[in-house]
């Protein structure tokens, strides 16, 4: 591993037994003692040993933002991080969700921190203080008794080796757990249908039958709204066509029966042709049908003035002929 500054950013933290950590730990002069003003001043000529512990079950952003605080409550810390056993842990606290290997590498893998000491003791003596050179222990300002009576941090404070945190209201291991026992039926159904085994589960044959039934009625309910919703789309998709139509419809019926439409055209033209038909010639109104009258009876008689100038022309040709003829005869 590459000793830099910043190596939790580049690599999980290391534990207190690795060569990286004692190393560290060999570069710092625990004879030299710094106390809160120093280390808050950032007067301090060497890193700030903070050291926070616990359990750390289900790893979350609460755990986290503890570990941020710890990290930032003075200039240049390195963070230590204890964590218990799980034997240690379930006789203090119960079961835990995570087992001890997998708490321990859900902490190291935290940006924040840069070592992690496994193993931790419940209460914190002079002789694991000097061991890893502590110098700070932060936690929230709570008493921290669990059923003692005693807070297990009173010495730490007394000694001013004490930095508080502050908790992040809402989140805890026990309010994941109590989420997931509230609905252990889903996510015991949701591992069955996933194709886990009863047993891995600890779920009897019957309570596997129950979760199978109950994860069938909810496909068939899931399949039954889909269908809803479909024909609710479809019936959506039929009133609006409806609509469309039944105004194009309208529309169509106004511009053939409406005021100014094609069948009021028809009927106010036809009215004006058998008015006019009807009218007198000499009627005030009928002018303009008398003219067309007129036009219409006199329109043959150039036809039959022609013809009587043809007959007359036939005519007068005759008698010009007759009278040539005198007009030769006496001279004959």
């Amino acid at each position: 591993m590459i000793l830099c500054d910043n190596t939790a950013l580049v690599a999980p933290a290391a534990f207190s037994d690795s060569y990286e950590a004692k190393l560290e730990r060999d570069k710092c002069d625990y004879s030299r003692r710094i106390n809160l003003d120093e280390a808050r001043s950032g007067r301090a000529t060497r890193k700030i040993r903070v050291y926070a512990d616990g359990i750390y079950d289900l790893f979350h952003q609460g755990h986290a933002r503890q570990l941020l605080q710890a990290k930032n409550v003075f200039p240049n810390v390195y963070l230590i991080v204890g964590i218990c056993n799980d034997d240690l842990t379930h006789s203090k606290k119960g079961l835990t969700v995570m087992n001890e290997d997998e708490r321990y590498e859900a902490v190291r893998h935290c940006r924040y921190v840069d070592e992690i000491v496994k193993d931790a003791p419940w209460s914190l003596d002079e002789e694991y203080l000097r061991k890893h050179k502590i110098d700070f222990v932060a936690h929230d300002e709570l008493p921290y008794t669990t059923g003692s009576g005693q807070d297990v941090y009173a010495h730490i404070k007394a000694m001013g080796m004490f930095v508080s945190t502050e908790r992040t209201e809402g989140v805890s291991t026990s309010d994941l757990i109590a989420r997931i026992v509230k609905n252990y039926d889903e996510y015991v159904g949701r591992n069955l249908q996933r194709g886990m085994p009863r047993e891995e589960m600890n779920v009897s044959y019957l309570n596997a039958k129950k979760f199978e039934i109950q994860e069938k009625v909810k496909e068939l309910k899931e399949k039954g709204k889909s269908v809803i919703d479909r024909i609710d789309e479809r019936r959506h998709g039929i009133v609006e066509k409806w609509e469309n139509r039944s105004r194009e419809l309208i529309l169509n019926f106004l511009q053939l029966f409406g005021r100014e439409g094609r069948l009021s055209s028809i009927w106010n033209e036809g009215k004006d042709r058998i008015k006019n038909a009807l009218s007198p010639p000499g009627s005030p109104g009928g002018s303009n049908h008398e003219d067309d009258f007129r036009s219409e009876t006199e329109s043959p008689l150039p036809k039959r003035h022609r013809i009587f100038e043809e007959e007359q022309q036939e005519f007068s040709d005759d008698e010009d002929g007759e009278a040539l003829k005198i007009v030769n005869g006496k001279a004959d």
